[in-house]
């Protein structure tokens, strides 16, 4: 069985890494055949890297959440050559030289993901998310058989840990014939390759993932121990000799001139491409180098992703409205015939601000260009003016706000125009939607419908005023029964208490994202610190720009802002103490592991509320686990736990500990 397994991962190394099959398909199956055949009569010795073991894993209740070692870093992106090559300027003098050797790789338009291998075994695959924070989608990576389940031993023992980053993605083949049986079946086809791949690997049943044709490309690492890379060029060696999959074609280029031209080469091989590509990707090769340039907020400076020129399409204008922001900005939005572009079905584009419309001399009625901008964002490029015919009108942004009627304003100096009524209900409903997203406050149950009826009620008025909402009122709203207002209010309630990076967040100041959030509160440490700084005192803190600076000091100098933050706090928010610095946090040392549904707070909080007091939170189950907390219908981490003697908690013994050390 060991002499079939290791013969059986040969083939898969020969058929996704190296493209050189030695066998036929019916000989494989063959083989594959006979593993299953032995393992069926001998359970005791199948292992979990078998080849046999891709799909076993039962259907998961939702997907946990793991952080990555090293964040993974979203890249700056330049539309034209003139993009690069100021890329390439800012990279030489930052390395105080006149050329740089880069690496060129095709930019696959598909699903990020981590694989994490321990002593050569693959223990671990998650998402990208948002490049701190992913999902655990370890069962799915599973299914795809050009992912190794343990790594091929090279000299000596294989790494003690290997993090490796790569796109999952779907061939064009394989989603046309996907979707050619769909149609057979009366079913409605994918839109295109990256929502197929990014929904296959997000399915809860395993089984679902593996009927799907996913491959993957890897092409970086995170932490290693136990190996040794110093430039890109030598990772991409390094990783097909481990039997993971690199995407053959790469170019090592000596400057900015032979990049351009890699990419000016797969610009015209796109279309003969098997997969989807929307650009290359352009990295500095030299690890060392790539240390010294280091990264700004989300982005490494080392790196750049260099566009293609977006698929366009043709149709026309019907209408443009006028959208209300939840700082009160009036974005015209072009309502369009729908047109097909890249896979997508386009009815509406964003067109800006008036400026922006006046510039390309928009009118309503017009024939226009459209694209996908960086194939994602829909945008309307320019009129074709030769098919005008005199019916076409040109747009003139509203005086008077078209949800609250009040005064538009354009401040001197600004681009957009502005509703300043705080009280507009465009902007309430968008500034709640915001404070309990994700990134926010993070409360369940809470979406555009509920917070429209909330809104046009009148029953929720200010951020504060959510709080004051009890369970007989909400019941009374459509579609929400008792049950679901039980829980809304269970949610609310313990939203409550939050960390002072979440409600930065929440509160929606100009400039202020999740990370700017994080880096704020620990240079901070307090609300009260952060809303007496000076604007130099912002600056002076890494990653805080002018821009930012002189919005926070804005927003917090402002008596309505303040009124807002005081009513919060006077309906019982209260933000947790960040972790002490000196080891004496009450859960220093200890490490928590989730799993099942919690019924009193989301998992994110939960996580969040272990980590105030000073203790970690894991993904999985090891001998260094303090106590796994099961929740409603626990999956086999709290099986795990039991085998190894670790302290299983429920929800309510989680409560009480927490209520402890509060």
């Amino acid at each position: 069985m060991t002499q079939l397994r290791a013969e059986i991962e040969r083939h898969n190394y020969l058929y996704h890494v190296l493209d050189r099959p030695e066998i036929s398909d019916p000989e494989y199956d063959a083989l594959f055949r006979r593993l299953i055949e032995l393992e069926t009569q001998h359970p005791e010795l199948v292992t979990p890297d078998s080849p046999t073991q891709r799909v076993g894993a039962a259907p998961a209740e939702g997907f946990e959440t793991v952080r990555h070692s090293v964040p993974m870093l979203s890249l700056g992106n330049a539309f034209d050559e003139e993009g690069l090559r100021e890329f390439d300027r800012r990279v030489t003098a930052l390395l105080e030289t006149d050329c740089v050797t880069y690496v060129a790789e095709p930019k696959l338009d598909g699903l990020s993901v981590e694989l994490v291998y321990r002593d050569g075994r693959f223990a671990q695959g998650s998402t990208r998310g948002d490049g701190r924070a992913g999902e655990d989608v370890t069962a799915n990576l599973r299914t795809i058989r050009g992912i190794p389940l343990r790594i091929r031993s090279q000299q000596g023992p294989p790494p003690s840990l290997l993090e490796v980053r790569g796109e999952v993605y779907i061939d064009k083949a394989d989603l046309d014939a996907l979707n050619a049986r769909r149609k057979e079946a009366e079913l409605p086809p994918f839109a295109n390759p990256r929502n197929l791949a990014a929904g296959s690997l997000r399915q809860l049943d395993p089984e679902i993932t593996a009927r799907r044709p996913l491959k993957i490309y890897c092409y970086d690492v995170g932490l290693t121990e136990g190996i040794e890379i110093r430039a890109q060029d030598q990772l991409l060696e390094i990783l097909p000799a481990l039997g993971l999959r690199i995407n053959p074609l790469y170019r090592v280029c000596n400057g900015m001139d032979a990049a351009i031209a890699f990419y000016h080469r797969l610009m015209e091989e796109r279309e003969r491409l098997p997969y989807e590509s929307d650009g290359v990707v352009i990295k500095v090769n030299d690890f060392a180098q790539r240390g010294k340039l280091g990264t700004v907020s989300r982005s490494p400076r080392w790196a750049i992703a260099g566009k293609f020129p977006a698929e366009q399409g043709i149709t026309r204008l019907k209408d443009i409205v006028v959208s209300v922001g939840r700082t009160g900005t009036l974005t015209p939005v072009a309502v369009l015939e729908p047109v097909r572009v890249h896979g997508v079905e386009i009815s509406s584009a964003t067109l800006h601000n008036e400026d922006e419309i006046q510039r390309k001399e928009i009118l309503i009625g017009d024939r226009v260009v459209i694209q996908r901008a960086g194939d994602v964002i829909p945008q309307i490029v320019k009129p074709l003016t030769e098919y005008r015919t005199g019916d076409e009108w040109p747009f003139v942004m509203p005086t008077r706000c078209p949800v609250c009627n009040s005064e538009v304003v354009r401040i001197e100096g600004e681009v957009a125009h502005r509703c300043l009524n705080t009280s507009c209900p465009a902007r309430i409903k968008q500034s709640i939607l915001h404070f309990v997203s994700q990134g926010g406050l993070d409360v369940e149950g809470i979406g555009f419908k509920l917070v429209q009826q909330l809104v046009e009620r009148g029953l929720v008025r200010r951020l504060g005023d959510l709080f004051r909402l009890d369970r007989e009122t909400l019941a009374a709203l459509e579609r929400l029964g008792p049950k679901s207002a039980d829980n809304l209010v269970s949610a609310l309630e313990s939203a409550k208490r939050t960390t002072l990076n979440r409600f930065l967040f929440a509160l929606g100041i100009p400039g202020v994202g999740e990370h700017v959030a994080e880096v704020l509160a620990s240079a901070f440490g307090s609300l009260d610190r952060l809303m007496a700084a000076s604007e130099d005192e912002l600056v002076g803190v890494p990653e805080i720009g002018p821009h930012t600076a002189q919005g926070l000091v804005e927003f917090f100098r402002s008596e309505e802002n303040r009124d807002v933050i005081d009513d919060l706090f006077a309906v019982g928010l209260a933000l947790t103490a960040p972790p002490s610095e000196t080891g004496a946090a009450p859960l220093h040392g200890t490490r928590f592991v989730f799993t099942g549904a919690l019924s009193s707070m989301s998992r994110s909080e939960a996580s969040d509320r272990v980590k105030a007091l000073g203790g970690e939170v894991s993904s999985s189950v090891s001998h260094n686990t303090t106590y796994v907390v099961a929740g409603e219908n626990p999956g086999a981490k709290a099986d795990k736990a039991e085998d190894l003697g670790i302290t299983i908690l429920t929800e309510e013994d989680f409560l009480t500990l927490l209520q402890r050390h509060a």
